[in-house]
């Protein structure tokens, strides 16, 4: 059978990363790689819509991390594939604009991969039947588009925004965690399908106030409802295709996604009803009348988009069967036209040179055809009828008006409504008539004009949509929306029409007052006002950014009291924090000490342990000479390494001598912009307490290995012996630990490792130099000749190959091998310089950890094609001729993920601290003179 739900979220993912390794070239290629996953996406609904339609749910799952309830389940009902079909649809339309929109100087190859990086984040969180792996989808769309809104980083504005969206939207997405792990416990599973059906169990539950509070905050930070709403109209620094497919069909949809698809389970109770639509209400409305004051073409969309977003809030809120597909209506509505609003914003911008209304103006006389569409598009905004606004507009006011709870409720929720519709018909007006309509434009640099033929089309397919379904809706939308709303009611879906009319009735009567008072209101307020002279304040931006310097104010103040900047003190309450964690499970319930060893040490043992211990003593007392104690350092963890030889751990001692050589080369770079001697310790006092500190953390883990080693053999290591080579297909049992039975704990650390390099590359990237053009006096005669490193190359990498494929059977595997290749490039750096090697070598190392993640995460994904949980191994011999018979492991590939993530990140790490510009030695010199000056980097002493 065909994986046709995997393939639907994969294809994004695997275009975003195939566009990501493109160079920037024809920007009409690249648009139609990246155009190929939506228009596949849409291909594969096409096929699952027949099923879909006869209202079957298509479902898959595979075993993930099953003892956590985490499955990899993917469940496709009718308001996913309804909400499938929006994010592709405009996503691939949003492909088509941004080929126009985008200027030269612009990498269209960055923006596409991050698009569809987006897109595919967007489509996980709709078909995810498994409320852990949703939230990962949840995390994954505020990462992508913080990524999006600050594309263009070299603005101010685009940065904060980028900031502040994902400040806002991550804090909700640990408030969602949060209430997702009280649901799964309240239910007994995190599965969609299981959580659905307990909603009486869930509501009936004490906890239930906490799950739906927290659920609810990751809900109104997506989708930016009061009072977190702020954060939406500062995301319009992002380009206009990033706006438009934002506002449209994902990002902040997603928020009234997930109070639709939870409804079930979460609705029913007074907490929910009046939470929900009281937030709801003062959203339409708050956002609807900040949208008038508006200068900005994007600023208006953006207000009009959380005034929308709280009106389809306030109808799921409403939970009365009519208003739930009020809701669904209204985001398939709203997706239409206002993605094709901010696509005619971005024309205008794009032709004019500017989005500020006060400098537009009698743009149907330049651009008549865009005038056209845009102006349609508003009108549906404003809800005029003919379009699809009008209908779910309508339907909003019915229910509105029968409103569940009382007949006051009824009064409210119906003045609220009328109230919206006023105000939505105030900004639309304005939006129109002092962009296409009136006098101007004013002060252009520009003659504006229409835009090329094909930027216009996507813009001319949403208006199309918006006049058909407002023409006929039975025949257009019909379907759709009961199949989308019948996913989320099931038997209670309610009896409705569809139709341009149902008679002279009060909704009729209420957007007709509406568009009166609507119209009305704009005159009045612009000549009373005089709208081009008001500037709105942006409250909420001011009142975040003072609250979060006053959180770094407050974080700054704990950490000089606490560590003073000073690098002795927070070692200091580092071991005395782990003595304590430590300590306290050991007193309470005591260590199981065998005083007779398993193993006698013998005279060889015996003797590396002594130089072992005098290493360590010697590092001690030369501490203040930093080249004799790193020297001596590194003779302490050469005899442990011997030490793991002597306990027939090979690997470990292979890995112990590996970090020992890449540590000297970073201690001997760090040492660089140190002083050749430290500072004298003040206070013997000071010596005593850090002595005894010392002693008791290393007398506590001296005890606690000796009680793991003298531990029967018969327990966990023996179970790992038995079934290393029937399950793991494997000799080596330490391999097969690492990328089999704990592979996804080395997955982790890979991506830890791979993320320490990139922010070590982030922080030093602007201050590179080599240090040749920093060390006084030109190259230093090294004993060592140039030649030597480059010779050494060929046969490192030979016998890194070696090393790596031999790993699942004898010592080796994917971190020795990359780190043993990293050793001789090491040696060129040091001794060639940077520029040098690099204009030879020319390596990209941030894109190698890409890669090795890349391959590590297929790897493990492999393995649930075949309905096994990730990265479980598999087995294959082949027999190929002259060789013979090559058994090989899928837990090679995963191994080859490891290889290039610590080989590129170690590389990138050394590399980049190699070349720092710095303080200068003779200012470290300075400093070690007067060892009581504070440096304003460094801060106080401890």
């Amino acid at each position: 059978m065909i994986p046709v739900l995997e393939c639907l979220v994969a294809l994004p993912f695997a275009l975003s990363a195939i566009v990501a390794m493109l160079r920037d070239g024809p920007r009409t290629r690249i648009a139609w790689i990246a155009a190929s996953a939506p228009l596949a996406g849409l291909l594969i609904l096409a096929w699952a819509t027949p099923a879909i339609l006869r209202g079957e749910v298509l479902q898959v799952s595979y075993p993930w991390l099953p003892q956590l309830g985490l499955n990899l389940t993917l469940r496709l009902d009718g308001f996913a594939w309804l909400f499938a079909m929006l994010v592709l649809a405009i996503g691939a339309l949003v492909v088509m604009y941004a080929r126009y929109y985008l200027s030269r100087q612009d990498s269209a190859v960055r923006f596409l991969s991050f698009l569809l990086l987006f897109m595919g984040s967007m489509l996980g969180l709709v078909v995810a039947g498994n409320l852990l792996l949703l939230s990962m989808f949840w995390e994954l769309t505020s990462i992508s588009s913080f990524l999006l809104i600050g594309f263009w980083s070299q603005q101010k504005e685009a940065r904060e925004g980028a900031r502040m969206a994902l400040v806002i939207t991550g804090g909700g997405g640990l408030a969602l965690l949060g209430g997702v792990l009280l649901i799964g416990r309240i239910v007994g599973s995190y599965e969609l399908e299981v959580v659905l059906a307990s909603g009486a169990l869930l509501r009936a539950h004490p906890w239930y106030p906490w799950a739906l509070m927290l659920v609810l905050g990751g809900v109104f930070t997506k989708s930016a409802q009061f009072p977190l709403h702020f954060w939406l109209p500062h995301a319009m620094a992002a380009p206009t295709p990033v706006s438009a497919y934002l506002h449209s069909a994902t990002m902040v949809k997603a928020g009234v996604f997930l109070l639709a698809r939870l409804h079930p389970a979460l609705a029913g109770s007074e907490l929910f009803f009046y939470t929900v639509s009281g937030i709801g209400a003062i959203t339409l409305l708050l956002g609807a009348w900040h949208a008038i004051f508006q200068h900005d073409l994007k600023g208006v969309l953006a207000y009009s988009t959380i005034s929308h977003l709280g009106l389809i809030t306030m109808l799921f809120g409403l939970s009365t069967p009519m208003a739930v597909v009020a809701g669904v209506f209204h985001i398939l509505n709203h997706a239409i036209f206002k993605a094709s609003l901010f696509m005619a914003a971005g024309i205008v911008d794009h032709e004019a040179g500017t989005r500020d209304i006060r400098k537009l103006g009698g743009l149907r006389r330049l651009m008549p055809f865009t005038s056209a569409l845009a102006i349609i598009a508003s009108l549906s905004m404003a809800g005029i009828p003919l379009l699809n606004g009008f209908l779910s507009k309508e339907m909003f006011f019915a229910v509105a008006l029968d409103a569940p709870d009382s007949e006051p409720m009824r009064i409210v929720t119906g003045l609220a409504a009328l109230l919206a519709g006023i105000l939505g018909v105030a900004y639309s007006l304005r939006f129109v008539y002092e962009t296409f309509l009136g006098t101007g434009p004013r002060d252009l640099d520009t003659t504006p004009h229409e835009p090329p033929r094909w930027m216009k089309i996507p813009v001319e397919i949403l208006v199309l949509l918006c006049v058909a379904v407002g023409l006929a809706p039975a025949l257009t939308v019909a379907p759709v929306l009961d199949t989308g709303a019948r996913a989320i009611l099931g038997d209670a879906m309610p009896a409705y029409s569809l139709a341009i009319w149902h008679g002279f009735n009060l909704p009729l009567a209420m957007s007709a007052l509406g568009v009166v008072f609507g119209v009305a209101l704009y005159r009045v307020l612009d000549r009373v006002l005089d709208l081009h002279a008001i500037n709105s304040r942006p409250t909420g931006r001011d009142a975040f950014w003072r609250n979060l310097e006053l959180l770094f104010v407050f974080g700054n103040r704990v950490s000089e009291a606490l560590a003073n900047n000073s690098l002795q003190r927070s070692l200091l309450m580092l071991v005395l924090a782990a003595v304590v964690v430590a300590g306290i499970p050991a007193w309470s319930e005591g260590l199981p000490l065998s005083l007779t060893g398993n193993q006698p040490l013998p005279l060889l043992g015996w003797m590396v342990w002594l130089v072992m211990m005098g290493a360590a003593l010697g590092a001690l007392r030369l501490y203040r000479q930093r080249l004799l104690a790193v020297i001596v350092l590194g003779a302490a963890g050469t005899m442990l390494s011997l030490t793991f030889v002597l306990l027939s751990a090979p690997d470990l001692a292979l890995t112990q001598l590996l970090v020992e050589m890449v540590t000297l080369v970073l201690l001997m770079l760090a040492m660089n912009y140190l002083p050749d001697r430290s500072t004298v310790e003040p206070g013997r006092l000071r010596q005593w307490r850090d002595g005894a500190i010392a002693v008791a953390a290393g007398l506590g883990l001296a005890i606690l290995a000796y009680a793991v080693m003298t531990q029967p053999a018969d327990t966990v290591a023996g179970e790992i012996l038995a079934r290393a080579q029937p399950e793991g297909y494997g000799r080596n049992v330490v391999n097969v630990i690492l990328v089999d039975f704990r592979g996804f704990d080395t997955f982790g650390e890979i991506t830890v490792f791979a993320i320490a390099a990139l922010v070590v590359h982030a922080c030093l990237r602007r201050a590179r130099m080599a240090p040749e053009k920093r060390i006084e006096g030109g190259h230093v005669q090294l004993p060592v000749p140039a030649d030597l490193a480059q010779i050494l190359f060929p046969l490192t990498l030979t016998v890194s190959i070696f090393l790596f494929l031999r790993g699942h059977n004898a010592p080796g595997g994917g971190f020795i091998a990359g780190l043993v290749l990293a050793v001789p490039l090491l040696m060129q750096y040091v001794i060639q310089g940077v520029a040098s090697v690099e204009s030879r070598f020319g390596f990209d190392y941030v894109r190698c950890i890409g890669v090795g993640l890349v391959v590590a995460v297929a790897s493990g994904l492999a393995s649930l094609l075949f309905g096994v949980p990730f990265l479980t191994s598999g087995h294959l011999d082949l027999h190929l001729p002259l060789i013979g018979q090559v058994p090989l492991a899928s837990a090679m590939g995963f191994d080859t993920g490891v290889y290039l993530v610590v080989f590129g990140g170690a590389m990138l790490m050394l590399s980049m601290l190699g070349t720092i510009k710095g303080s200068r030695r003779k200012d470290a010199q300075r400093h070690a003179l007067d060892p009581d000056a504070r440096s304003p980097q460094t801060g106080g002493r401890a």
